[in-house]
């Protein structure tokens, strides 16, 4: 398989600028589809055309057969397959591949894969609302549609065929883009027939291979990226280079919202190399003809800002405002069942406080950006392409169809690059100069000037029965609301945002009476707020499976026992609980080591529609410090599509997930994010990373999302372990050292 960046590799190379741009209505053979309201499944529409597809196959230079926005087959047997949702190291093209390629009959080793230029009317999934790649969506929102994709295209490649031959298209097959009429012992190639597959009905309904036709579904491939990751020759958005192209560094304020007051660049423009000084409102930038030479002039900026109310911020007062919020603040109900019962029981009543986290992907932000007369070209790697789209437009007054976007590969996203601020920046610069430019920041920047996962601070309440297992069950969330930040037009008309309670309306035990509710506590202005690997799941498994812990502590129950007793109703969560158990031994007696306190803990969750346990075993040390010694994960995801990738986001989601409940934490003091680079923003190192095992539960249900829920439930699981291994319940993330030092005041006595 091959894998068109649509890039440019060195100074001298040519720059492609037609087939990536924005395109407009036409005429032409294409395929439509739309999704069916509330339906989990992708369904066609009318086969009419549609404007857009056609427009977009006019603009690909007019390949012998493009059926739909998905499938390019030229004459010469070439088949390019274009990729709605984007790369960002989750496997995402290796899975779309391999859902075209099982219908339309190839082997990824024939096609050439592309990234998809913006449009909503084509790339959107109805899961997202928009050409967006994030929420785990991509296997499961692109499920039936590439493969429907990929079976017009097939349907109509044999129809074609059996028509020159005079034969049942029924009596043809299809194998590596050949196709066998075999009574006659006959063949045609897929390039031989591909021009008259044009001319061929579309298929209102076409045939959808079997689970038992499978031939790639199901099978672990090895992922599309990875020799060109290996020997180097992948190209992320920070490896772009044009002609011409320079290279910008920006000073932006240490104070959040912070503004540019006076600036004094004498010192910047005398250093060799610098090109241009650029003052934006918020930011300085320094164009050179290499990115360390930027760097260094915007290091001799001389910088008065402007504060603002920015220097007031801090997270004490954060959280001290989000908690007096619970308390006195309006709540509105996301979910309410039953009533509970009169018996009187004991109560059980727990706060926890979680924090604002930044994303620290590997690959910074960075654009490189062309504005030129009546025209803007853009190369980023971005979640959201026709957001990008938007915001130039914005900045330039150009129309949409005058700004091009080449999404490009993306070293890690966590919801980072659903935003465009990085982008916006760019173009500003971009406007002010004569010739392209590469804005790229330093990580630092990177950190401290993230759309941050908000803090949250939830008040559990429960009344247990006399068995030990509750009969009521309140938990109050209180926080910010991304979803009104990013897009206020879609918070539902009661102001509830559905994030901030999910992972928590639904749990998958029996409770007979529950009552969830939000608390809405706008954060000030000047921190931004953003969405985070796990969504709201990420937040509330934490407490959700922290406090299930403490009833079953309560009860004097084995925390496992407890949940599987509460499971009765819901098999498909007591098999995933069972496979986690038996893999991970939960019966065998934990193995003491001198000097260490050892214990394990578990959680049980559904995160993006999929059901996923995590055991943990940890020992820690008299001084405090927590030590991962081994992790099982197994996972109920349905239909699996390559069960590499499954495993892979299993056992990465754990690594994102247990390096922010040792250490993840953004704070703020007089305004300045602490945080500036992995020495104090940490993720586990390898020889801290435990063994992780990775289970499947095989499923024939439509895919369920991976890539974010072991993120979200491998928070709990070690918070759990914890406790069993220092009787210390951690209530507040990250983990506190101090805490768990001997001889140090343990949490568990909360005033509530």
């Amino acid at each position: 398989m091959k894998i068109d960046q649509n890039r440019v590799g060195t100074d001298n190379a040519p720059v492609d600028t037609g087939r990536r741009a924005l395109l407009k209505a036409g005429g032409g053979l294409v395929i439509g589809f739309t999704w069916l309201v509330g339906s989990k499944a992708m369904a066609f529409a009318k086969p009419v055309p549609q404007p857009g597809d056609a427009a977009m196959a006019r603009a690909d230079g007019s390949p012998a057969f493009a059926p739909n926005a998905f499938i390019r087959i030229g004459s010469d047997g070439s088949i390019r397959l274009v990729m709605p949702e984007v790369e960002m190291g989750q496997g995402a093209y290796t899975g779309q591949a391999t859902l075209l390629a099982e219908e339309l009959g190839v082997d990824l080793d024939q096609i050439t894969l592309e990234h998809a230029p913006p449009s909503d009317e084509l790339y959107a999934l109805e899961i997202q609302g928009s050409q967006a790649t994030g929420g785990s969506n991509t296997i499961r929102g692109c499920w039936d549609l590439l493969r429907q994709a990929g079976a017009v295209a097939r349907t109509m490649l044999i129809g074609a065929a059996a028509k020159r031959w005079g034969v049942p298209a029924e009596q043809c097959r299809v194998e590596r883009a050949v196709i066998h009429h075999d009574a006659s012992h006959r063949t045609l190639s897929f390039g031989q027939v591909a021009a008259d597959a044009s001319r061929q009905p579309v298929p209102d309904k076409p045939a959808l291979l079997s689970a038992k036709g499978f031939r790639l579904i199901g099978k672990s491939l090895r992922r599309i990226d990875t020799p060109p990751k290996t020997d180097g020759s992948l190209i992320f958005g920070i490896d772009v280079r044009i002609p011409g192209m320079k290279v910008a560094a920006v000073a932006m304020s240490p104070v959040v919202g912070g503004k540019v007051a006076h600036v004094d660049d004498r010192k910047a423009r005398a250093i060799k190399g610098v090109v241009d000084v650029v003052i934006l409102d918020d930011a300085v930038a320094v164009t050179a003809g290499d990115y360390w030479t930027a760097q260094k002039a915007v290091a001799a900026l001389q910088i008065r800002w402007d504060s603002g109310t920015g220097a007031q911020i801090s997270s004490d007062a954060l959280f001290a405002e989000l908690a007096e919020a619970s308390r006195t603040g309006t709540a509105r109900t996301g979910k309410q069942v039953g009533a509970g019962t009169k018996e009187g029981g004991k109560t059980v009543e727990a706060i926890y406080e979680s924090p604002m986290l930044a994303h620290a992907t590997m690959e910074p932000q960075n654009t490189v950006v062309w504005v030129k007369p009546g025209s803007c070209e853009i190369w980023v790697g971005t979640q959201v392409p026709t957001r990008v789209v938007a915001a130039a437009a914005a900045l330039t007054g150009l129309p949409a169809e005058k700004i091009s976007v080449h999404n490009q590969y993306i070293g890690g996203g966590f919801g980072r690059r659903l935003e465009v601020d990085s982008v916006e920046q760019a173009v500003a610069i971009a406007k002010r100069v004569n010739y392209p430019i590469k804005l790229v920041w330093s990580r630092e920047q990177d950190v401290a000037h993230d759309y941050f996962r908000p803090p949250y601070h939830d008040h559990l309440v429960a009344t247990l029965d006399s068995k030990g297992y509750p009969v009521t069950w309140r938990h109050r969330v209180t926080s910010d609301t991304v979803l009104g930040r990013y897009s206020p037009a879609d918070m539902p008309k009661d102001g509830l945002d559905p994030d901030t309670i999910d992972g928590a309306a639904e749990p998958p035990y029996s409770l007979a009476a529950l009552k969830v509710e939000w608390v809405r506590h706008d954060l000030p202005k000047a921190v931004k707020i953003g969405w985070w690997r796990g969504v709201g799941a990420t937040h509330n498994l934490f407490p959700v499976e922290s406090f299930i812990d403490e009833l079953a502590h309560a009860a004097g129950q084995d925390p496992l026992a407890y949940r599987r007793a509460l499971l009765g109703h819901n098999p498909r969560a007591r098999a995933v609980l069972d496979l986690a158990a038996v893999k991970f031994g939960w019966d065998k007696p934990l193995v003491k080591v001198d000097g260490l306190r050892v214990g394990r803990g578990v959680a049980l969750g559904t995160s993006m529609g999929t059901l996923i346990c995590a055991i943990i075993e940890v020992g820690v040390t008299a001084q405090g410090d927590v030590r991962l010694r081994r992790a099982v994960a197994a996972a109920d995801c349905g239909q699996i599509v390559n069960p590499n990738t499954v495993e892979a986001q299993l056992q990465g989601g754990m690594i994102f997930g247990l390096s922010d409940a040792l250490w993840g934490e953004a704070t703020l003091k007089g305004g300045v994010i602490e945080q500036g680079n992995f020495h104090n923003y940490r993720i586990l190192r390898m020889h801290e990373t435990p063994s992780i095992e990775a289970y499947m539960v095989p499923s024939t249900e439509s895919p369920t999302g991976i890539g974010e829920p072991p993120t979200a439930i491998s928070m709990p699981a070690l918070a759990n372990a914890v406790f069993a291994a220092t009787g210390v319940r951690v209530r507040k993330l990250p983990i506190a050292r101090a805490d768990l030092a001997i001889g140090a005041s343990a949490r568990d006595q909360v005033v509530i």
